[in-house]
């Protein structure tokens, strides 16, 4: 029988997860249920001393029940290194507190402490800049801050979704077409009147089947998505915007584009 570890997840604030959807809950239930501890760290708890990092972190008694999922022990002031492995869960935005974060993960890294995913690779593939490096296999897509260079992306393609680039959950996500009357605010509220740079790509018709997430874990392919499927009348398909869930089977483009990328992540640490 294996011994039991003490796991610590750097997490978005516990009372505000949702159990039955959350990926990190999920990972938490396994690993109690396989007889670990588990621990709840605030990524704003993370402090650098004398060449330790130290987090106040929470014991969790973890459950299945929905409605009651967890009891929180009481805090206490931990370095990382006592800990088997270390899980960064923590949500975007990506600004520089995140980017604080990895650099204070990264230390302890060097330090001998588990940390999962690489904190490096994590601050260096920003997840939507990261797609730039494998232009192969993305929409028509364009980064710019200057909107007259968003506004000339429009005109060619007709029909674009603009989005910031540190958002989440579909926030700030919006559909354009060349003549929309709205689209001047729209270019510059996300552009912040051009001193902010964003996404722009061609609309794809096919979000009414769902976007789909694909996970690779280990360097593994896992056989199916997650399809997220728009709402009556919606083109995002994040959950948080209302999307749908469903599991599909990977086509064999999914699985082609994903088994490109899976030895390169692992590479880099990206479990």
């Amino acid at each position: 029988m294996t011994c039991p570890l003490k796991l610590a997840f750097i997490l978005d604030p516990i009372e505000g997860l949702k159990p039955y959807k959350d990926s990190s809950v999920a990972m938490m239930r396994a690993a109690t249920a396989r007889g670990h501890e588990v621990w709840a760290i605030r990524r704003e708890a993370l402090t650098w001393r004398e060449g330790v990092v130290v987090a106040n972190s929470v014991p969790l008694t973890v459950r299945t029940d929905n409605y009651d999922w967890y009891t929180a022990g009481e805090p206490l002031a931990m370095p990382l290194a006592a800990f088997d492995a270390v899980l960064m869960r923590q949500d975007p935005p990506f600004d520089f507190e995140y980017v604080t974060a990895t650099w204070l993960l990264e230390r302890a890294a060097q330090a001998g402490v588990r940390v999962f995913n690489d904190p490096r690779s994590i601050r260096d593939h920003s997840e939507k800049i990261a797609i730039t490096e494998f232009a192969q296999f993305t929409a028509t897509t364009m980064v710019a801050r200057d909107p007259a260079d968003v506004h000339a992306f429009i005109d060619e393609l007709g029909d674009v979704i603009l989005k910031p680039l540190d958002g989440m959950g579909g926030s700030q996500i919006f559909r354009v077409r060349a003549d929309d009357p709205n689209r001047n605010v729209i270019v510059e509220t996300l552009t912040h009147e051009g001193s902010r740079t964003i996404m722009a790509q061609r609309y794809l018709a096919e979000i009414a089947e769902g976007d789909k997430r694909v996970l690779i874990i280990g360097g593994k392919v896992v056989p199916y998505s997650l399809a997220r499927i728009p709402k009556q009348g919606e083109t995002r398909g994040n959950l948080a915007a209302g999307g749908r869930g469903v599991a599909m089977e990977l086509t064999a483009r999914e699985r082609e584009i994903a088994e490109y990328l899976a030895p390169i992540l692992w590479a880099r640490g990206l479990l």
